[in-house]
């Protein structure tokens, strides 16, 4: 291998700006790292240069071990974005500027620069200035100044990225063409997707400093492994059902899972479509899977190929996560691209697909919404800090602003004080509007595993009109009205955080009967699997009445459901005079860390309802309380 990375870190303040890095690049391989701004690419590669040092890991480049070695020895060609050209100096003598401190003979010097000169195009323009060339120009002098010395490696940090569209196509070729005559062995940096495709011989996605996936442009594409991958590397209609055993359930269509990508049951599943693989047509096809039947809302001309966006009903039990939905659309959309001559007789078209892919189950991802008031703020980090660790969970920190000119003072604090508080590298996320508005959006446009926020006492109006209404209203006044409208809407479990506890060892879940409840046993044994906890499963009865014989089959169900998880459970069956007080009671004798609790339908999730049991332990326990959604 030319290149070989170890468990490269590197860390600015607070900031893990390359986590754990490891790769293999052959010789002669065009390797391309790809990333949005931040995602530690540049970085990777002035570790490989040695312009910076690692704070751990190890560098080797052909077979020798450079890591502590100064740039000069390690035989690194470096192109810059910004060229580096030297302004006093005319072409020639900017490429020979290398050879001349390795004390190269005049003669070699110059066979050696007439040589490359060719080579990139610029035979006859050795004697210009950096003022007389154009982006173009000046940047295959970069080139063929870092390839003068024959480096054992080329590094390039977004070689094109200050060119207009139709010189970077032209220098592509042109690097590519370089690139095969000489062998070299090269890394290139950039964050445009099309340029990837066309120079990589394998590409590696990085987002925020972790390599997530290496692998060849084409199957990159057609089956990425992960939500990030899959969403940058192309346009593409994602959705996120349910698994029952090997099947990806969404709404009434069933698929397979392949062997390769297997879910644990009832995990979330997401699906990837891309648009080339959506067929419409004006009547309802019977062998391919079916979204349903569309409207065109969006057309856009590209040349040959004209690009579609169709407003679908959404499926049962599904959400979308790309193209991403504005909040309060209750539709699903679709992207399809169509060759521009073919005739759409209609706005209104069955939507169905000939392909699809099943990405691999999504890694844990927490959002946390942070709090404004210390107490809350600190309840939540605490509790988030203790599932990070335990769970191997990566964190996004959510902060709401009220308009565009707070956006960069709250991520500037946020990075400031959450950098280095034991999140592991966490993203940072600023949105503006209404706060509960915003978490909502933000759920809706990433696939995270939880919810963490704190209750926060405000106004929740007046919307009483009796006098168990106004009691019911102090009592949720502990709650907040932002918590509360979160609750209603979310389709993400949410864990709420009134103080946490050192250690969850012991899980106590509340399990609902019939098809609601067993999403609360899935949902809370996942997690006690991953943190290592105890569960109790909890029926509570009315007093001095014995459990129903189908509530004695859902219970035996729910335990075997726990078990298989590898999860040591139990049962407890306790009577009291309401559902709410028999938790609450169970939870402080038996000194639970976490309660699991459902949030099925639309009568629990009434403010004003009689039996809204979810509300009632919220409000009188002292410990988190995990809510789960019917759709979780």
């Amino acid at each position: 291998m030319s290149i070989t990375l170890e468990n490269l870190s590197k860390r600015y303040g607070g900031l893990i700006v390359v986590d754990r890095v490891s790769l293999d690049v052959a010789d002669g391989e065009l390797f391309v790292l790809l990333g949005t701004s931040g995602s530690g690419k540049s970085t990777i590669l002035r570790l490989i240069a040695g312009l910076i040092e690692p704070d751990r890991g190890k560098i080797t480049l052909h077979s020798k071990d450079v890591t502590s070695l100064p740039p000069q020895k390690r035989g690194a060609g470096f192109v810059f974005q910004n060229y580096s050209i030297f302004r006093h100096m005319n072409v020639a003598d900017n490429i020979e500027f290398g050879l001349k401190i390795r004390k190269l003979p005049a003669s070699e010097r110059a066979k050696k620069r007439d040589e490359l000169l060719e080579l990139v195009g610029m035979a006859g323009l050795g004697r210009r200035f950096s003022d007389q060339l154009s982006g173009g120009q000046l940047q295959r002098v970069a080139l063929a100044r870092a390839l003068a010395y024959q480096p054992n490696v080329l590094l390039l940090d977004e070689p094109f990225g200050a060119l207009d569209v139709k010189i970077r196509s032209q220098l592509r070729r042109s690097l590519k063409e370089v690139q095969r005559k000489l062998r070299v062995t090269a890394i290139l940096v950039t964050h445009d997707q099309d340029e990837a495709y066309e120079l990589a011989d394998r590409i590696g996605v990085l987002d925020r400093g972790k390599l997530l996936e290496v692998g060849k442009p084409e199957a990159l594409y057609a089956r990425p492994e992960t939500l990030f991958a899959a969403t940058f590397l192309g346009a593409g209609t994602v959705l996120v059902g349910k698994t029952e055993g090997d099947t990806a359930r969404f709404g009434s269509l069933a698929l397979p899972i392949p062997a390769q990508t297997a879910h644990e049951h009832g995990a979330p599943v997401q699906m990837l479509i891309r648009p080339e693989q959506i067929r419409i047509s004006d009547d309802e096809p019977k062998e391919v899977p079916v979204l349903g039947r569309g409207t065109i809302i969006e057309q856009t001309f590209t040349g040959a190929l004209r690009k579609l966006r169709l407003r679908l009903p959404r499926l049962s039990a599904t959400r979308q996560l790309s193209p991403t939905i504005p909040f309060g659309e209750e539709g699903m959309f679709v992207d399809v691209v169509v060759p521009t001559g073919m005739p759409i007789t209609s706005d209104e078209l069955w939507v169905s697909f000939t392909g699809w892919h099943i990405l691999r189950q999504p890694e844990l991802r927490l959002l946390i919404v942070d709090q404004e008031a210390p107490i809350g703020k600190a309840n939540t980090l605490s509790m988030a800090r203790l599932l990070v660790d335990k769970m191997d969970a990566t964190a996004t920190v959510l902060s709401v602003a009220g308009d565009e000119d707070e956006v960069e003072t709250r991520r500037a604090a946020l990075v400031a004080s959450l950098s280095n508080d034991g999140l592991g590298q966490p993203e940072f996320r600023v949105r503006t509007g209404r706060k509960p508005e915003q978490v909502l959006a933000e759920q809706n446009e990433f696939l995270y595993s939880m919810v963490l926020l704190a209750p926060r006492v405000g106004k929740l109006g007046d919307r009483t009109n009796g006098k168990h209404e106004r009691r019911v209203l102090r009592r949720l006044r502990r709650l907040g009205p932002e918590l509360l409208e979160v609750l209603e809407n979310s389709h993400t479990a949410i864990m709420v955080v009134k103080s946490p506890r050192p250690k969850v060892r012991k899980i106590l879940i509340c399990t609902a009967l019939g098809e609601p409840g067993k999403n609360d046993v899935l949902v809370g044994g996942r997690l006690a699997r991953r943190l290592n906890a105890g569960v109790t499963l909890l029926h509570v009865t009315k007093e001095d009445e014995e459990p129903a014989v189908f509530a004695e089959a859902h219970l035996d169900r729910a335990l075997a459901a726990i078990r298989a998880l590898d999860v040591t459970a139990e049962v407890k069956t306790v009577s009291a005079r309401t559902a709410a007080k028999g938790i609450l009671n169970h939870s402080r004798e038996g000194d639970y860390d976490l309660i699991v609790i459902g949030n099925h339908g639309p009568q629990s999730r009434s403010i004003f309802g009689r039996d809204d049991v979810m509300l009632q332990v919220l409000v009188g326990s002292d410990r988190p309380v995990l809510v789960v959604p019917a759709d979780q």
